[in-house]
């Protein structure tokens, strides 16, 4: 159960632990933190997906280093056997990060969800927010790294020859196909070599809640033939938006182990 939605969460405010990971795109001019110091949902806790990344590399929302991830999660109270919902305010459904470095770092993925349709949705159904911030005590969390879950630079080259797994891109056919310059300077335009394009707005309905089983099977039988393939990785500008197509497809086959090339089309596209 991925994503849960939010009647359920309205229901069980107390029974979980809520983290806002609202991450806007640099043009936009947005700020996650100050919106959630204005409003958010109750008991909700804020994940600053910029700040709870590798900070000694060039490369945004890197994985960091499992020490740092538990003084990360420690501080914010959370325990292993803790149910969590993941919510953001963001076009690029941010949330889905936070979503897969808990997997990535051990957390049960059965655990683990995003409010589907985020804080977006619970605004326009006129559910509870507010201002105040959450008492935190602090936890001892020892996480463990799932490494088959992000491949680095070196093995997605070997793959291009080896095709081992599929990669599949997240972001727009015009950034895909190089017909349009990329936001970050630096980086030149084009894709991985052998790679497929499914961005990821088409998951979701126009309200930013994912599509369903049957339509969401449409929109990756255009790359994956067999809809039980597992061995796919997911790839994007900056891992962002990789990881809401890893969620969109853990939804549609249940044995996928969402993976991600971390480094993704930031590290891949340098000059």
């Amino acid at each position: 159960m991925s994503l849960v939605e939010t009647e359920w969460l309205d229901k069980n405010l107390n029974q979980v632990k809520i983290i806002d990971c609202s991450w806007h795109m640099p043009q936009t001019k947005r700020n996650g933190f100050h919106e959630y110091l204005r409003e958010h949902i109750p008991n909700s806790l804020f994940f600053d997906l910029d700040n709870n990344s590798k900070k000694d590399t060039h490369l945004p929302h890197m994985l960091v280093e499992i020490k740092k991830w538990e003084e990360i999660v420690s501080k914010m109270g959370i325990k292993k056997n803790d149910e969590i919902v993941i919510y953001d305010n963001s076009d690029v459904i941010s949330s889905c990060r936070c979503w897969f470095n808990l997997i990535y770092f051990g957390h049960d993925a059965k655990l683990v969800h995003v409010l589907n349709g985020g804080f977006k949705k619970w605004l326009a159904e006129k559910r509870d927010v507010t201002k105040s911030l959450p008492n935190i005590k602090k936890s001892v969390y020892k996480p463990f790294e799932r490494k088959e879950l992000v491949k680095s630079k070196q093995l997605i080259d070997q793959n291009i020859e080896k095709q081992v797994f599929k990669i599949i891109d997240a972001r727009s056919r015009e950034r895909f196909s190089g017909e349009v310059p990329e936001p970050r300077k630096g980086l030149r335009s084009g894709c991985i070599k052998n790679s497929f394009c499914i961005p990821f707005n088409q998951c979701l309905n126009e309200n930013k809640t994912f599509k369903n089983k049957k339509d969401l099977q449409i929109v990756f039988e255009t790359c994956v033939q067999n809809i039980k393939e597992k061995n796919i990785v997911f790839s994007c500008g900056s891992g962002v938006t990789a990881c809401v197509l890893a969620l969109a497809y853990s939804l549609i086959n249940d044995k996928y182990h969402p993976c991600i090339y971390d480094g993704s089309w930031a590290e891949y596209g340098i000059n």
